[in-house]
C-alpha cells in the first residue's frame, strides 16, 4: 500500500482562482457566499459563484462540449501551470498511461436547462444545436479533460452525490497499482444549475443566510461551484519535504437512507478508519480534519459523532464550506487541495460564519485560523445515500510512515 506523490494540484472556486488566491482567502477567513443572483433563480439563499466563467472559450476544436461545467473545468485547469504539468506527465509516460478520473454530481445538466426553454412550441422537440451527449452527460467532464490535454489512458467520473470528487482518487490509485497507468489526473468539477438550488431547497436544506457548520444556530447549506485538479504519481527517489503525498483512502456505504446519514455516523466512521489503517497510522497521528460540515442539523451531527467516536474531542477540525459553499461533486477535490495548503503551509483554517458552537457537539472545533507545523490531515467528504470518503494526506518525507 505505497503512497502516490501530488505532484501538482490547483483548485478554483468562489474563493479565488488558483492556489494563491485560496490560500489567500483562507488565511484571510475571506468566505465567498453572496446572495443568489444566478441565472433565473428566485431564491433567498447564498451561493459561492466563480466570476468569469461565462466568459470562458473553449478551443474551436472541442466546441462540441460547450457548456458550464466544461468552461468552469477549463477555467480550473488553466492555472498554477496545471496544464503544462499533466502535457509534461503525457510525454514522460506516454499518453495512454495517464488516466482521467473527475467526480461531478449534475455535469452539464445546465445546458438541458437552458434546451428545454428553445423547445419547439409544437413539437416540444429540443433544439437542434443541444448536445446532450458532450454536455449534460455525466462522461462529459472527463470526455473533455482528456480531449483537451489529448490522453488516451482509462478515464472515468465517479457520481457519488457529494463523495465523488473524494473517490477518484482511489479509483486513479487503483489503476496505478494495478499497473494500467503511470500518472492520473484526478478532480471535480461542479458547477450552479437549477436543479440542484431548487431541488435542496424542496428537501428544505438550504439556508437563507451564509451557511454555518457546527453552529448552535445551523439551518442548512450555501450551495457553491467549483473545479479542483490534481496529478497523482508514484513517489519519486528524491522527494521535497513540502511535498503532499496521498497516504490513505478509505470507503464505505451506508445504505441507511436516500438523503439522511446514518444518525451514528456508523459508515463515515468506516471510511475514517479504513483510510487510517491504509496509510499505517493512528488517529493520534492526525494533526487537522478538514469535516465534510454541510451546516445542515443532521449531517453535521452525524459526522461529530463518527469524528468524537473515533478521534475523541482533541484533534483540531474545521469545515470550509462556510467559505467556499457546499461544491458538492467537487467538494472533496476541492477540500484535498485545501488540505494540501494546509499541509504546505502550517495552516489549519478555522470555520468561516460560525459563531457559537453546537454545545451537544463535542469536536475542537477551530473558530479561528491556527498556524503550526502539519504532517498528517484526514479529509472528509460524505454524499446521499450513505457513499462516504476519507482521504489521508501527509507532507513530505515525514509523510511515508
Amino acid at each position: 500500500m505505497y503512497p502516490l506523490w501530488l505532484s501538482h494540484f490547483t483548485a478554483t472556486s468562489s474563493i479565488g482562482r488558483g492556489l494563491q488566491q485560496t490560500l489567500a482567502a483562507l488565511r484571510q477567513r475571506h468566505s465567498g457566499l453572496v446572495p443568489c443572483a444566478f441565472d433565473t433563480v428566485d431564491l433567498p439563499t447564498f451561493v459561492g459563484e466563480v466570476a468569469g466563467v461565462d466568459a470562458v472559450q473553449l478551443p474551436a476544436h472541442l466546441a462540441a462540449f460547450d457548456c458550464r461545467n466544461n468552461r468552469l473545468a477549463l477555467l480550473g485547469l488553466m492555472q498554477d501551470g496545471f496544464s503544462e504539468a499533466v502535457a509534461a506527465a503525457a510525454r514522460k509516460y506516454g499518453a495512454q498511461r495517464v488516466g482521467v478520473f473527475i467526480g461531478t454530481s449534475t455535469s452539464g445538466i445546465l445546458q438541458t436547462e437552458l434546451a428545454y426553454r428553445r423547445r419547439d412550441p409544437a413539437s416540444g422537440a429540443l433544439p437542434a444545436d443541444f448536445i446532450y451527449n458532450t454536455t449534460h452527460n455525466t462522461f462529459s467532464v472527463a470526455d473533455f479533460t482528456r480531449h483537451y490535454f489529448g490522453l488516451t489512458g482509462p478515464a472515468a467520473v465517479v457520481s457519488s452525490a457529494c463523495s465523488s470528487s473524494a473517490k477518484v482518487f482511489a479509483s486513479a490509485r487503483r489503476m496505478i497499482a494495478a499497473g494500467l497507468i503511470d500518472a492520473a489526473v484526478v478532480g471535480g468539477v461542479d458547477s450552479l444549475c437549477l436543479t440542484t438550488l431548487y431541488g435542496f431547497n424542496s428537501l428544505g436544506l438550504m439556508s437563507a443566510q451564509p451557511c454555518r457548520p457546527f453552529d448552535a444556530a445551523r439551518d442548512g447549506i450555501s450551495i457553491g461551484e467549483a473545479a479542483a485538479f490534481a496529478l497523482l504519481e508514484r513517489v519519486p527517489g528524491s522527494l521535497d519535504e513540502d511535498a503532499v503525498l496521498l497516504l490513505g483512502v478509505g470507503e464505505s456505504s451506508d445504505a441507511y437512507h436516500m438523503s439522511s446519514p446514518h444518525p451514528e455516523g456508523l459508515g463515515a466512521r468506516m471510511a475514517m478508519q479504513a483510510a487510517l489503517e491504509m496509510a499505517h497510522l493512528h488517529a493520534a497521528d492526525i494533526d487537522y480534519i478538514n469535516l465534510h460540515g454541510t451546516a445542515t442539523p443532521s449531517n453535521d451531527a452525524s459526522e461529530a459523532k463518527a469524528v468524537a467516536a473515533l478521534f475523541g474531542s482533541s484533534t483540531p477540525c474545521s469545515s470550509t464550506k462556510g467559505a467556499t459553499g457546499h461544491t458538492l461533486g467537487a467538494a472533496g477535490g476541492l477540500e484535498a487541495v485545501i488540505c494540501a495548503l494546509a499541509l504546505q503551509h502550517g495552516l489549519m483554517p478555522g470555520g468561516v460564519n460560525t459563531q457559537k458552537l453546537d454545545p451537544a457537539l463535542p469536536l475542537n472545533y477551530l473558530l479561528d485560523n491556527r498556524e503550526q507545523a502539519v504532517s498528517y490531515v484526514l479529509s472528509n467528504s460524505f454524499g446521499f445515500g450513505g457513499t462516504n470518503c476519507s482521504l489521508v494526506l501527509g507532507r513530505g518525507k515525514g509523510g511515508i510512515h
